[in-house]
C-alpha cells in the first residue's frame, strides 16, 4: 500500500500534494493497473486531512482518466503512462540520492533541495 504526506509548509493545498502523490507513484510504476487506493478513512488517517479533501483528490485523479472508483468497493487505477524500465529508474534513482545527498552537505534543506530540483526541470 503507498503512503500519503502531507506537507503543511509546502503552500500547496492537501488534495494537489494526495493527487500529485498517486501520480507520481502511477508513473513510476509503483501502482499498476488495477491496484486499490488508500480508502479514505485510510488516507485520513494517514495524512490527518478532512475526508472531504481526499474526496477532492480522488475525484481530480477520475477526472484526469487515471483512476475510476466503484462505490462501496473502493477507487482504482485504471491505467499507466509508460514508465522507464526498472533498471534505468533504479539507475536514475543512484544518481538522484546522490545529487540530494551532496545538496545536503552543502547545506540546502529539503525545500531549497526540491525548489532548485524544479527550477532545474523547467529550464
Amino acid at each position: 500500500m503507498i503512503i500519503l504526506r502531507i506537507n503543511t509548509r509546502s503552500g500547496v493545498p492537501p488534495y494537489l500534494q494526495i493527487v500529485q502523490q498517486i501520480k507520481h507513484d502511477i508513473r513510476l510504476g509503483l501502482l499498476k493497473k488495477g491496484d486499490k487506493l488508500p480508502t479514505v478513512k485510510e488516507a485520513v488517517t494517514m495524512t490527518a486531512v478532512n475526508p472531504n479533501t481526499v474526496f477532492k483528490a480522488y475525484r481530480e485523479l477520475e477526472h484526469q482518466g487515471l483512476v475510476k472508483g466503484q462505490p462501496g468497493i473502493g477507487v482504482f487505477v485504471l491505467n499507466n503512462p509508460d514508465t522507464p524500465p526498472a533498471d534505468a529508474q533504479a539507475r536514475l534513482t543512484a544518481d538522484l540520492t546522490r545529487w540530494i545527498q551532496e545538496a545536503r552537505k552543502l547545506g540546502l534543506d529539503d525545500e531549497a533541495t526540491e525548489a532548485l530540483f524544479h527550477i532545474t526541470l523547467r529550464k
